[in-house]
């Protein structure tokens, strides 16, 4: 059975990318692979320095690289802070990217976010992309950009958008079929 690590660049209370990531740990399952929701929050990681190379890597880094290894598929959803990543999830890839096993070459990738505005974190997933391709991860084409997050959500949490529900389709079944050769 493929597994899924899904996480959000967010870590606040009712955060909307969370949101994102518990519906796509959702629909992955429906599809039969065998999900884990990952916190940001349970991996604290000091702000990254060289300085604390190599004999201070943080102990949550490597054993974050190790659930990353371990599973096929790796779904993030990223909020947009002014055009850009968040630094939370930065900091966590910049320390990954340390770390071994490298946790960037056996998984597939997917990613997403939600953003208060109607462009749907479309500057944050390219920089992401491009972040996650020049250290070799392979990132699914389709992207998720669901904006305004006011609208985005029905009351039951679910997405409100019938073309934002058909690209979830295509991304699961881009994460369920493109493989790193097994993990």
């Amino acid at each position: 059975m493929p597994t899924a690590l899904t996480l959000s660049g967010s870590i606040r209370t009712g955060s909307f990318n969370q949101k994102l990531a518990d519906i796509m740990g959702a629909r992955l399952r429906a599809a039969g692979v065998e999900v884990t929701p990952v916190s940001l929050k349970d991996f604290e990681m000091p702000i990254f320095n060289e300085d604390l190379e190599p004999d201070n890597v943080p102990q949550t880094a490597i054993r974050l690289a190790r659930l990353f290894v371990s599973h096929n598929i790796v779904f993030i959803a990223t909020p947009e802070y002014n055009g850009g990543l968040p630094p939370l999830l930065v900091n966590a890839l910049t320390w990954l990217s340390r770390v071994e096993p490298w946790p960037f070459e056996s998984s597939v990738f997917g990613i997403g976010g939600v953003s208060s505005g109607k462009y749907g974190t479309i500057w944050a997933q390219s920089h992401l992309r491009d972040s996650l391709t020049k250290i070799g991860t392979l990132v699914v084409p389709t992207l998720l950009g669901i904006g305004p997050a006011s609208s985005a959500f029905t009351e039951e949490g679910d997405i409100a958008e019938k073309a934002i529900n058909r690209k979830i389709d295509r991304m699961i079944g881009e994460l369920t079929h493109f493989s790193r050769g097994g993990v």
